[in-house]
Formats: C-alpha cells, sequence, structure tokens
C-alpha cells in the first residue's frame, strides 16, 4: 500500500459506520469501478481474518462533500485507520493482501 500518511481523523458519524475496535479500512468505491470489487472482497478478507478491525466501503459518488475533504481523486481508494481513526495508509488501486495487513501493522 503506497502514499502518503495523512494526519486527518475521521469518526463514525463521517462514515457512517462504526470504527473498527483497533483499526479500519476505509474504501472509496463507485458502482461501475472493476477493481473496486475485487478490493471489496480483499478488505472483507483481510477484516474477517484480524480481530478488531472494520471494513468500511464509502460510495464516492454519494458522499462528495467527504471525497473532496480527504482529496480522493480516483476509486479504489483506500485509507487505513488506526483505533482513533486517524489516517496512518492511503492507497489508491487495488490492494494486494500482504500490503493491507502490513498496513494494518503500523495501524494497530
Amino acid at each position: 500500500m503506497d502514499g502518503q500518511a495523512r494526519t486527518e481523523r475521521l469518526d463514525a458519524a463521517e462514515l457512517g459506520a462504526e470504527l473498527g475496535e483497533r483499526a479500519t479500512l476505509v474504501q472509496f468505491s463507485s458502482a461501475f469501478c472493476q477493481p473496486c470489487r475485487a478490493t471489496r472482497r480483499t478488505l472483507a478478507e483481510v477484516a474477517g481474518m484480524v480481530d478488531g478491525v472494520a471494513h468500511v466501503e464509502i460510495d464516492a459518488e454519494s458522499h462528495l462533500a467527504l471525497v473532496r475533504a480527504l482529496d480522493i481523486s480516483r476509486t479504489p481508494t483506500v485509507l487505513v485507520l488506526d483505533a482513533g481513526g486517524r489516517i496512518v495508509r492511503r492507497a489508491v488501486g487495488q490492494p494486494r493482501t500482504v500490503d493491507v495487513v502490513a498496513a494494518l501493522g503500523q495501524a494497530m
């Protein structure tokens, strides 16, 4: 998972879902994005394997204010949040499972 670490924080109200106890994988998707489907499967699989990790998928087209605030320019974009909702990793494109697990290691 490439990308700059960000200092922003997100909370349950902004995400429309509860944060994971240990970390949260936030995926920005769009309706006709093929890589978004594979990303959804990868992130859901990792969240299912690691206790305390949640996967939240956000429809970018329905949440334009948040997309603009976070400077999301492509889908899929994945943000890895720590337990407090701080963005610790950011990646654009379809991630590999091993990279998601490594990024979670930084978040927890």
